[in-house]
């Protein structure tokens, strides 16, 4: 299967959103469409309200986010489709998140003291029908691959330490992350492990 990573750049907001347009990513009733905008360094002002308000506004956030730079990641593509997706972006500038402050208020910083750059795996989203083919993998590899010329000293990701099912655990399972490499680094409050993988 002939799978290609591009990293998210502005040119491909469209792809972007068309992918969580059309791909249900849950098995909830209402299918919820996050767009991912809740793991995004410019966010933190959404705690003042009651999340997005509706699946327009987080569309629209999604595209601004993306022109911006704001939102980053990796898109997987497949006969011309995206199919799947990464959020990995800088852990220093996602500490004021939406979702950060939601759930990471007990994943270690000291890093930032020592003057070390962190990059952050936040999920993954891929179509139901192109799971279990390996494509979070190929995520997950190339991120740590451009981490490494980015200068960045560590990948970090936060999956839960139990794997329940990949229509509602966007983080991935811990098994993945230690064929990539990565060991236990921490564990949070919130049955959460983080994982780091040491780039230099």
């Amino acid at each position: 299967m002939d799978i290609e990573i591009r990293r998210l750049t502005p040119d491909l907001a469209e792809d972007y959103v068309r992918f969580f347009d059309k791909t249900p990513h849950s098995e909830r009733p209402d299918n919820f469409k996050c767009y991912c905008v809740m793991w995004s360094s410019d966010n933190h002002h959404i705690l003042n309200r009651r999340f997005l308000p509706s699946e327009a506004i987080r569309r629209k956030t999604a595209v601004r986010y993306v022109e911006q730079s704001i939102l980053q990641g990796y898109l997987a593509y497949y006969d011309g489709k995206v199919v799947g997706w990464c959020n990995a972006n800088t852990k220093a500038d996602c500490l004021k998140c939406f979702s950060w402050r939601m759930n990471k208020g007990s994943v270690p910083t000291d890093e930032l003291a020592a003057g070390k750059r962190v990059k952050s795996v936040f999920c993954f989203a891929i179509a139901p029908d192109m799971r279990g083919k390996g494509i979070a993998t190929l995520l997950l590899e190339r991120v740590c691959q451009d981490a490494v010329s980015d200068g960045f000293d560590f990948v970090e990701a936060y999956p839960f330490k139990e794997f329940k099912s990949a229509n509602d655990d966007f983080m991935g399972p811990v098994e993945m992350y230690i064929k990539n490499g990565f060991t236990a680094y921490a564990e949070t409050n919130d049955k959460r492990i983080v994982v780091r993988k040491a780039l230099k």
